[in-house]
């Protein structure tokens, strides 16, 4: 049974919505303040939030923000503010999910039902990136072999961390696909994105170096992260 964080400060509507997030099949945690909110995602960790905007001692954005510091658990925002600027801000802090009030249950519960879904797929398809190495891969002039760890750039053997060859390996298996920052640390380095943190861009920034003369084949995409050119440049 999933459990669903409920963050909202007005008791009658938490009700309403808890009864019907249960009704649901969810289990369902209320916490009625910032504080008590990130309190309850710690202790819980729950598989999806729904956080009001307006909230007493933290507000919604703010437990948004310190929430997306340690953890990718799905956001769906509740709010009274419409405006078009309050909604990109919520979703550039990371918010999945907006929802204006007044709003029906039913769309809630589809929309919760919806961040869920996506989740799992997030999560099945990290499985797949996390055990998915064995075969022996080739991308223009560079070769990698999981099985013998070996990797050479133009016949000659590269010198590669363990993580900048899990790394360069990933990249390599989908040519064109845009890795986040925070994805390729829980998949290469199997830990939390932490704002700030570097490691992913240092280790590209070594890679590229490594990969010399095709450095330039791990794209960055801004905004978002990295991705190997879908199809290699052959240089004369």
């Amino acid at each position: 049974m999933a459990t669903i964080l409920l963050v909202e400060d007005a008791r009658d509507l938490a009700q309403v919505v808890g009864r019907e997030l249960e009704a649901a099949g969810y289990r369902v945690v209320h916490a009625a303040d910032g504080v008590a909110a990130l309190e309850a995602h710690g202790r819980e960790r729950p598989d999806a939030v729904v956080l009001d905007w307006m909230l007493p001692r933290l507000d919604g954005l703010e437990v948004l923000r310190r929430m997306r510091q340690s953890a990718v658990t799905p956001v769906l925002m509740l709010t009274a503010r419409g405006e078009e600027t309050d909604r990109v801000v919520g979703l550039e802090l990371g918010a999945d999910d907006y929802l204006t009030k007044p709003f029906s249950l039913r769309e809630l519960v589809a929309r919760v039902r919806a961040l869920l879904r996506r989740a799992e797929l997030i999560r099945q398809q990290l499985t797949a990136d996390r055990e998915g190495a064995g075969e022996a891969l080739t991308y223009g002039i560079v070769r990698l072999d999981p099985g013998a760890h070996l990797a050479a750039l133009d016949g000659d053997p590269m010198d590669l961390s363990p993580t900048e060859f899990a790394l360069l390996y990933l990249l390599m298996r989908s040519p064109g696909r845009a890795f986040s920052r925070a994805y390729l640390l829980d998949t290469v380095w199997r830990e939390a994105y932490i704002g700030g943190d570097r490691s992913v861009d240092n280790a590209v920034l070594r890679l590229r170096k490594k990969l010399g003369q095709v450095g330039d084949a791990v794209e960055t995409v801004w905004g978002v992260g990295y991705r190997m050119r879908p199809t290699p440049v052959v240089r004369s």
